[in-house]
């Protein structure tokens, strides 16, 4: 569960379809304006609900820059830009990895709102209705065959250009969709609460992975 929101997951598949063979202005616009809100925090934080077929769980997380810290069921991942840990208070283990936010294979919860400005097609879908906003639909498909992952749908506030929810489907058909259930601009995130301190993990095994 936790890695297939890190990876949030990885952005697969060759293009498939003629539709996604440009870049399409409407949605271009859309997403062009959704960017531009969150690239004018400082920082923010939301709580999102997780759900597929086998399972659900609510989460949280802060975002500032390229660091992160993402609370889910038990785990916790976050970086400060250069390392990730990930932490599973079940198995009292973190791991520490160096941290790409660029690589093909992940898609950071800091990037949701740039992700395709570079190596994806999209296209609008629709306007739909959800709890009585109207919000844009527009879907991304990566432009790389080593992706995981098929497509990505986006859900976009037509009022304050915000992501409400996003449904991100696998190569296998297997569907994931976070939604956003509160959200809190530019709260205080101090650069200490994306790095590790050993001693707020008191007998938790630590696992260099680098």
């Amino acid at each position: 569960m936790i890695r297939s929101l890190i990876g949030f997951a990885s952005f697969c598949l060759l293009l498939s379809s003629s539709v996604f063979a440009q870049k399409d202005p409407k949605a271009q616009a859309i997403l062009d304006a959704m960017s531009q809100q969150y690239k004018a925090l400082k920082s923010y934080q939301a709580t999102f609900t997780y759900a597929n077929s086998g399972s659900s769980a609510t989460g949280t997380i802060t975002v500032k820059d390229n660091k992160f810290r993402l609370k889910l069921d038990g785990q916790e991942v976050f970086t400060d830009g250069k390392t990730m840990y990930t932490y599973s208070k079940e198995a009292k283990e973190i791991n520490v990895q160096d941290y790409e936010s660029g690589s093909a294979s992940e898609l950071n919860p800091a990037q949701i709102y740039t992700v395709y400005q570079k190596g994806y097609m999209y296209r609008y879908v629709s306007e739909q209705k959800q709890g009585g906003r109207s919000l844009d639909v527009i879907e991304l498909k990566p432009t790389k065959a080593n992706n995981t992952i098929g497509s990505v749908r986006l859900s976009i506030d037509k009022a304050n250009k915000m992501i409400r929810n996003w449904t991100i489907t696998d190569k296998n058909g297997k569907r994931t969709t976070y939604t956003i259930t509160s959200f809190t601009p530019n709260v205080p995130a101090p650069d200490a609460l994306f790095t590790f301190d050993k001693s707020k993990y008191p007998g938790v095994e630590v696992v260099d992975l680098r």
